[in-house]
């Protein structure tokens, strides 16, 4: 029949297998018969389901074993098997040579039933996927050779053979395995956590190193001693040239202290400073001397110049004096650069550089007497080193380490032209010092050291210093009532006249009196200067040979 499932083999209804079971031959002197099987014993229910046809077993021939299905291990049989007979393609029942007469049963053989022990089922393999819904019965018993009769057995229990569906899914079925996790997933949720912790432990270390600074010792890399040797014209150069040729003064009397800078002339220990340093010190007073090696010795003055802001002091009983030498302060050039060298607020050995920034620039500095006794006229170079109080007297130093200018004053904010020493005020430097020339330093220093006076050029004139226009007016009467023009001095030998007006000096434009002192005093006694003047409109040319006076 085909009921939309695989069609089983089909076994025949005739004749019975009890029929077919050949009769043993009677039995000879010293066996054992052996009781032939109760056919009501073998007999089993009829099933109620419908079966497949059981296929013709020849049992003429060696039965072989039941091929194992895929769910159960294959039972162990021994030799000799049954073989089962070739299956038929249909499912109808085949017609089988008669066989000899045997007992007939009581009951007519189910052809559904299960076959008996020594006969081969019409098993076929199941797909490998399926599994019986009923429990597997035990593996079947060796099949005895042919001839033998089997042992009684008990009725076979009905659950024990069932008609088995592969598409059918009992309650004993076998659960499908479970499903692996993908290692995929595991690797990522690994490489997440890794990363986590790598994230965790690195901001750990760099919130320590953040926090201290490193982790273990700190060895900061730095250079190779080298040489110490500096090349001479260098700033380094020159201050190690020069240092040991610069002191610092320290001076107290009459009621007052400064502290200044000064340099050696000679080797007989004469040193050049500013006045305002050693006015203090003037009457009686002291003045130490402290050399760049911290040695200090006492200084005595040895003669003074207000108008000039210079002044000499002089040390005994020191050996290893070191001279500095000087330049020429008319071959300075603006932009030449310069080294100046002091002890501002009392720093020793203070060391600036920069350049020069203007020539015959006329400054005053001084006039806090009142009666302008102590006011000096310089004729300046201008400079952007630093210098502050203190660093007066101190040198200007040029490329070469030679002195071009003695450190005098500075333009402080908001004010004007003072010394940067001495009891004035204590303003910083913003860039504008002033130093005076050399070449004049040099000349008055000589004349402190020889004759312990200096002496001023001068042309013989009383000047306006009232006067609002250009140049430098002559005034109409002197002091106390005096001529304006001296008789038969320089000016009057000229013919300079009361109320000319001098616009120039040797070319060189002078705005107002204190620029022509200025200009006058750049120059020693004796020298011809050819002065421009305007005179009742007109514009006229005279040279005056400069006079000498006596400063203070």
């Amino acid at each position: 029949m085909n009921d939309g499932k695989p069609n089983w083999w089909s076994r025949p209804s005739t004749p019975p297998e009890a029929a077919r079971i050949p009769t043993p031959s009677p039995a000879e002197e010293g066996d054992f018969p052996l009781q032939a099987p109760d056919p009501a014993e073998s007999a089993v229910p009829e099933p109620t389901a419908e079966a497949p046809a059981a296929p013709t077993v020849d049992m003429t021939k060696e039965p072989a074993a039941a091929e194992p299905t895929p769910s159960e291990p294959a039972p162990a049989v021994p030799a000799p098997a049954v073989t089962a007979a070739e299956p038929v393609p249909a499912p109808e029942t085949r017609a089988v040579a008669p066989a000899p007469a045997a007992p007939r049963p009581l009951h007519e053989p189910d052809e559904y039933r299960t076959p008996p022990y020594g006969e081969p089922g019409p098993w076929a393999p199941a797909p490998p996927v399926q599994h019986p819904a009923a429990p597997v019965p035990p593996p079947q018993a060796a099949v005895p050779p042919q001839g033998a009769v089997p042992p009684p057995q008990g009725p076979v229990p009905p659950h024990a053979w069932g008609q088995y569906d592969p598409w059918g899914a009992g309650p004993g079925a076998v659960p499908p395995p479970p499903r692996k996790k993908s290692r995929r997933g595991l690797a990522l949720v690994g490489a997440l956590a890794f990363a986590l912790l790598t994230g965790v432990i690195g901001g750990g270390v760099g919130a320590y190193v953040e926090r201290n600074g490193g982790i273990g010792t700190v060895e900061l890399p730095q250079a190779e001693a080298g040489s110490a040797d500096r090349a001479p014209d260098s700033v380094a150069g020159i201050a190690a040239g020069a240092l040991p040729g610069v002191v610092t003064l320290h001076v107290s009397g009459g009621g007052s202290a400064g502290t200044g800078t000064g340099f050696v002339l000679d080797n007989r220990g004469h040193i050049l400073t500013n006045n305002h340093v050693v006015d203090a010190a003037a009457t009686s007073g002291d003045i130490t001397v402290t050399f760049s090696s911290g040695e200090t010795a006492s200084a005595k003055l040895i003669g003074k110049d207000t108008g000039y802001d210079l002044a000499v002091v002089q040390v005994t009983g020191v050996r290893g004096l070191k001279p500095l030498p000087l330049g020429n302060s008319d071959d300075v050039r603006v932009g030449d650069p310069v080294v100046a060298i002091g002890a501002p607020f009392d720093l020793s050995n203070t060391v600036t550089s920069g350049i020069i920034s203007a020539k015959e620039r006329p400054i005053t500095a001084g006039g806090e007497k009142g009666d302008g006794s102590d006011i000096s006229y310089v004729d300046a170079l201008q400079t952007d080193a630093p210098i502050n109080p203190g660093n007066s007297g101190g040198p200007l130093l040029d490329g070469k380490g030679r002195v071009i200018g003695i450190n005098s004053a500075i333009r402080a904010a908001g004010g004007s032209g003072e010394g940067d020493g001495g009891s004035g005020g204590q303003a910083g430097s913003i860039g504008l010092g002033f130093a005076i020339p050399v070449n004049q330093g040099k000349r008055v220093a000589e004349e402190l050291i020889n004759t312990g006076k200096a002496t001023h050029p001068v042309i013989g004139v009383s000047l306006d210093m009232q006067f609002n226009g250009d140049g430098a007016r002559v005034g109409d009467k002197g002091k106390d009532g005096t001529p304006s023009v001296t008789p038969d001095g320089p000016a009057a030998k000229a013919g300079l006249r009361p109320g000319d007006v001098i616009t120039k000096v040797d070319g060189q434009r002078v705005h107002n009196g204190e620029e022509l002192i200025v200009k006058i005093r750049a120059h020693r006694p004796g020298d011809a200067l050819a002065l421009t003047l305007t005179r009742d409109g007109r514009e006229l040319t005279r040279t005056v040979t400069l006079g000498s006076a006596q400063g203070t």
